[in-house]
């Protein structure tokens, strides 16, 4: 009888163990994968603002930017649901007839393109002074140490947006473009567009 006692204190003690466990995935190495320490800072904190740029494009720009961008016209109807003093970048896709480059600031490119109608100044550095692209893809501060690099990943974002894009120059004008962008919107306007793809012709 002290034997079968024994034999289910033994018992119960291994079914406490087995429940107080947690069952750890292992990564392709078959190392265990470790959960994140819910009191660590979530974020970039070791990678440069270049690094995170390059490693997060495809998963945080391109991809979302291909599969969720609006057309020009549901854009502009989003951004009449805008409360005032309030703005949000969004992907875009849009087709139009390029009418102008300016070049008079050679840093600073504007390409000028007809869509729906409207002139549309679409910014190509190769300085980008936006945050379209950063925001449309959704990065937070909080993702970040600091402010400066939350800045700095700014401009590594755009850098990288500008090595995508085709020589642009003269000869584009007054033929059409394929586009893919970012764009941040007011209530009810277009406040900066930004080109992550173009692309000459129809489409």
């Amino acid at each position: 009888m002290k034997g079968r006692a024994t034999g289910v204190i033994i018992m119960a003690a291994l079914a406490l163990m087995l429940t107080a466990c947690t069952v750890v995935d292992l990564d392709a190495n078959g190392n265990p994968i470790m959960p994140q320490d819910p009191h660590a800072k979530p974020g970039y904190t070791n990678q440069t603002p270049q690094q995170i740029a390059e490693e997060s494009w495809q998963s945080r720009v391109a991809q979302p930017a291909e599969k969720q961008a609006l057309s020009w016209g549901d854009m502009e109807t989003k951004s009449h649901t805008l409360k005032a003093g309030t703005s949000e970048s969004v992907f875009v896709r849009a087709g139009g007839t390029v009418t102008a480059l300016d070049s008079s600031n050679d840093r600073e490119r504007v390409l000028t393109v007809t869509v729906n109608g409207k002139p549309v100044k679409v910014l190509i550095g190769p300085v980008l002074r936006s945050n379209a692209i950063r925001d449309a893809a959704g990065f937070r501060f909080e993702e970040f140490t600091n402010q400066v690099q939350y800045a700095q990943l700014t401009k590594a974002l755009n850098r990288h947006a500008v090595k995508q894009l085709p020589t642009v120059d003269s000869s584009w004008q007054g033929k059409p473009v394929q586009m893919l962008l970012a764009v941040t919107m007011g209530p009810g306007t277009v406040d900066e567009v930004v080109a992550i793809q173009l692309q000459q012709g129809n489409g």
